[in-house]
Protein backbone atom coordinates (compact mmCIF):
# COMPACT_ATOMS: atom_id res chain seq x y z
CA UNK A 1 0.00 0.00 0.00
CA UNK A 2 2.86 2.44 0.71
CA UNK A 3 4.29 1.95 -2.73
CA UNK A 4 0.95 2.91 -4.37
CA UNK A 5 0.73 6.08 -2.26
CA UNK A 6 4.30 7.09 -3.16
CA UNK A 7 3.55 6.51 -6.83
CA UNK A 8 0.43 8.71 -6.67
CA UNK A 9 2.36 11.52 -4.95
CA UNK A 10 5.18 11.43 -7.53
CA UNK A 11 2.64 11.33 -10.37
CA UNK A 12 0.83 14.34 -8.90
CA UNK A 13 4.16 16.23 -8.64
CA UNK A 14 4.95 15.39 -12.28
CA UNK A 15 1.55 16.73 -13.43
CA UNK A 16 2.03 19.91 -11.39
CA UNK A 17 5.50 20.42 -12.95
CA UNK A 18 4.06 20.04 -16.44
CA UNK A 19 1.31 22.56 -15.67
CA UNK A 20 3.82 25.06 -14.23
CA UNK A 21 6.10 24.73 -17.28
CA UNK A 22 3.13 25.13 -19.62
CA UNK A 23 1.93 28.27 -17.79
CA UNK A 24 5.47 29.70 -17.80
CA UNK A 25 5.79 29.20 -21.57
CA UNK A 26 2.37 30.74 -22.21
CA UNK A 27 3.24 33.71 -19.96
CA UNK A 28 6.52 34.30 -21.81
CA UNK A 29 4.74 34.19 -25.15
CA UNK A 30 2.18 36.74 -23.98
CA UNK A 31 4.90 39.06 -22.64
CA UNK A 32 6.83 38.74 -25.92
CA UNK A 33 3.72 39.53 -27.99
CA UNK A 34 2.85 42.55 -25.87
CA UNK A 35 6.47 43.76 -26.04
CA UNK A 36 6.55 43.43 -29.81
CA UNK A 37 3.17 45.18 -30.08
CA UNK A 38 4.45 48.15 -28.09
CA UNK A 39 7.61 48.31 -30.23
CA UNK A 40 5.61 48.08 -33.45
CA UNK A 41 3.09 50.72 -32.41
CA UNK A 42 5.45 53.29 -30.91
CA UNK A 43 9.07 52.73 -32.00
CA UNK A 44 9.18 51.08 -35.45
CA UNK A 45 10.85 53.53 -37.84
CA UNK A 46 9.08 51.91 -40.80
CA UNK A 47 5.79 53.34 -39.56
CA UNK A 48 6.84 57.02 -39.53
CA UNK A 49 4.62 59.54 -41.35
CA UNK A 50 5.66 60.50 -44.90
CA UNK A 51 5.84 64.30 -44.47
CA UNK A 52 6.61 67.08 -46.93
CA UNK A 53 9.89 67.06 -48.83
CA UNK A 54 12.51 69.52 -47.52
CA UNK A 55 15.87 68.76 -49.09
CA UNK A 56 18.24 66.02 -50.22
CA UNK A 57 21.98 65.47 -50.47
CA UNK A 58 23.92 62.84 -52.44
CA UNK A 59 26.95 61.09 -50.98
CA UNK A 60 30.32 61.99 -52.55
CA UNK A 61 30.52 58.65 -54.39
CA UNK A 62 26.83 58.75 -55.45
CA UNK A 63 26.01 55.49 -53.68
CA UNK A 64 23.47 57.07 -51.30
CA UNK A 65 21.07 59.99 -51.12
CA UNK A 66 19.60 61.30 -47.89
CA UNK A 67 16.21 62.95 -48.27
CA UNK A 68 14.64 64.98 -45.47
CA UNK A 69 10.93 65.46 -44.85
CA UNK A 70 9.08 67.57 -42.30
CA UNK A 71 5.94 66.21 -40.67
CA UNK A 72 3.21 68.18 -38.98
CA UNK A 73 1.65 66.14 -36.20
CA UNK A 74 -1.23 68.54 -35.72
CA UNK A 75 -2.15 70.76 -32.80
CA UNK A 76 -0.92 68.39 -30.09
CA UNK A 77 2.55 67.46 -31.38
CA UNK A 78 5.46 69.51 -32.71
CA UNK A 79 6.97 69.41 -36.18
CA UNK A 80 9.43 66.58 -36.76
CA UNK A 81 12.07 65.79 -39.36
CA UNK A 82 12.40 62.36 -40.95
CA UNK A 83 15.58 61.41 -42.80
CA UNK A 84 15.32 58.74 -45.46
CA UNK A 85 18.35 56.96 -46.89
CA UNK A 86 18.06 56.04 -50.56
CA UNK A 87 20.32 53.28 -51.93
CA UNK A 88 20.91 54.64 -55.44
CA UNK A 89 22.58 51.46 -56.67
CA UNK A 90 19.87 49.12 -55.33
CA UNK A 91 16.88 50.26 -57.37
CA UNK A 92 16.27 53.21 -55.02
CA UNK A 93 15.57 51.03 -51.98
CA UNK A 94 14.95 53.23 -48.93
CA UNK A 95 15.10 53.09 -45.14
CA UNK A 96 14.50 55.65 -42.42
CA UNK A 97 17.67 56.59 -40.56
CA UNK A 98 16.71 59.83 -38.81
CA UNK A 99 13.73 60.97 -36.75
CA UNK A 100 13.83 64.03 -34.50
CA UNK A 101 11.12 66.07 -32.87
CA UNK A 102 10.80 69.84 -32.50
CA UNK A 103 12.53 70.53 -35.82
CA UNK A 104 11.31 72.15 -39.01
CA UNK A 105 14.53 72.32 -41.04
CA UNK A 106 17.16 69.82 -42.07
CA UNK A 107 20.83 70.51 -42.60
CA UNK A 108 22.50 67.56 -44.31
CA UNK A 109 26.27 67.33 -44.86
CA UNK A 110 28.32 64.32 -45.93
CA UNK A 111 31.65 63.59 -44.16
CA UNK A 112 32.89 60.91 -46.51
CA UNK A 113 31.12 58.22 -48.51
CA UNK A 114 29.35 56.56 -45.56
CA UNK A 115 29.05 59.25 -42.88
CA UNK A 116 26.34 61.91 -42.92
CA UNK A 117 25.56 64.67 -40.45
CA UNK A 118 21.87 65.58 -40.12
CA UNK A 119 21.12 68.55 -37.87
CA UNK A 120 24.28 67.88 -35.87
CA UNK A 121 23.77 64.10 -35.50
CA UNK A 122 26.57 62.11 -37.16
CA UNK A 123 25.49 58.75 -38.60
CA UNK A 124 27.27 55.94 -40.40
CA UNK A 125 24.56 55.15 -42.95
CA UNK A 126 25.56 51.47 -43.08
CA UNK A 127 24.60 50.83 -39.46
CA UNK A 128 23.43 53.90 -37.50
CA UNK A 129 20.00 55.41 -36.94
CA UNK A 130 18.93 58.38 -34.86
CA UNK A 131 15.52 58.30 -33.21
CA UNK A 132 14.74 60.87 -30.50
CA UNK A 133 12.34 58.40 -28.85
CA UNK A 134 15.26 56.13 -27.95
CA UNK A 135 17.44 58.77 -26.29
Amino acid sequence: MGYQKAYEVSERKRVIKIIVYFLAVISLLIVALVGYGVYWAFFDMKRLPEGEFLTEERSPNGEYTVKAYVTNGGATTPYSVRGELVFNEKKNKTKNIYWDSREEKAEIAWKGNHTVVINGHELDVRKDKYDFRRR
